[in-house]
């Protein structure tokens, strides 16, 4: 990987690339709480996966070797934890938040991400984190406070259902944490893919335990609810992972992990232009404290891992 471009890609490519993830990946908040207006949560976001997932697997078997398709037991068991962490308590929590919680203030409680994975590599990788490092942390855990505070929650979102977001920020950053730890299959692409089937296949058998299946009448699923989870399936995984996959390979790693701090600023732009979300004075406190923080982070020397998406 090198600090641009490689010279035989088209420059044009490195800003469409990144233009992707930033936009994209910044109005998946919007499609999901769309899509759950009338399409329960775990399905909806079972069956994304699934079908995503399993168009990636179709197209790893299409194209790549059939090394690319090997696993062992270990491998597939690696996996499966780290797709049930990002798919089911990261990305499958946020969209059940979602029912009440708007989508901008979705966002910027997911933009804690990239801290809580760094908490975890201090406290569980014993790693050493640089002292300026854990100062953005906390104030950025103060913007995290701000929103959640009593009475200043936009839309007078829940407090119970604000801090299940929260605790999907730190399951996806646990399963970014240990993605690198287990062993996986070799190839990015086939890894995904099982992660996505694995991930989505839990969400749709956990939905229909609890019953989604008696609240779901295909009838009456609006065509802006289809057209969300068509959406979130093709643009929102497979063409922003793939964009997100070429970019590690291409570009600067401290370029590609700006979308950390963009994303939830268009989620929030989004949320109140297209929804009429409520945007209140703590909202762009909280936003600027958050995405100060979190830029120091991602953009200090020290720090060059981006944390995986959840999107």
């Amino acid at each position: 990987m090198g600090s641009g471009l490689l010279d035989h890609e088209p420059r044009w490519l490195g800003p469409l690339a990144l233009g992707t993830i930033y936009v994209v990946w910044g109005s998946t908040y919007l499609a999901i709480r769309v899509m759950v207006e009338d399409i329960p949560p775990l399905l909806g976001a079972g069956a994304r996966f699934v079908v995503a997932g399993g168009l990636l697997y179709a197209w790893v078997a299409v194209r790549r070797p059939p090394s690319a398709r090997r696993l062992t037991r270990r491998q597939l068991a690696g996996a499966a934890v780290v797709g049930v962490l990002l798919m089911v308590g990261g990305n499958g929590l946020v969209t059940v938040a979602e029912q009440e919680v708007p989508s901008g203030l979705a966002a910027l409680l997911i933009a804690s991400e990239p801290l809580w994975v760094i908490l975890l590599r201090a406290g569980f990788g014993r790693e050493r984190v640089p002292g300026t490092t854990l100062l953005s942390i906390a104030v950025g855990f103060v913007g995290v406070a701000l929103l959640v505070l009593p009475a200043e929650r936009p839309e007078d979102a829940p407090l119970s259902w604000s801090m299940l977001v929260v605790l999907a920020a730190l399951l996806w950053a646990l399963g970014s944490f240990v993605a690198s730890r287990l062993e996986r299959p070799p190839d990015l692409l086939a890894t995904t893919a099982w992660q996505m089937l694995i991930g989505g296949g839990v969400m749709i058998a956990l939905g229909l335990a609890l019953g989604e299946a008696a609240d779901l009448r295909l009838s009456d699923v609006s065509a802006d609810a289809w057209a969300a989870l068509i959406f979130l399936i093709f643009v929102g995984s497979i063409a922003a992972f793939t964009a997100y996959n070429w970019l590690l390979q291409h570009v600067a790693i401290s370029t590609v992990s700006t979308y950390a701090f963009v994303n939830p600023v268009i989620a929030v732009f989004l949320g109140w232009l297209i929804l009429s979300e409520e945007i209140t004075g703590f909202v762009v406190l909280g936003t600027a404290v958050i995405v100060a923080a979190v830029a120091f982070v991602v953009l200090s020397p020290a720090e060059r891992a981006p944390v995986a998406p959840e999107r």
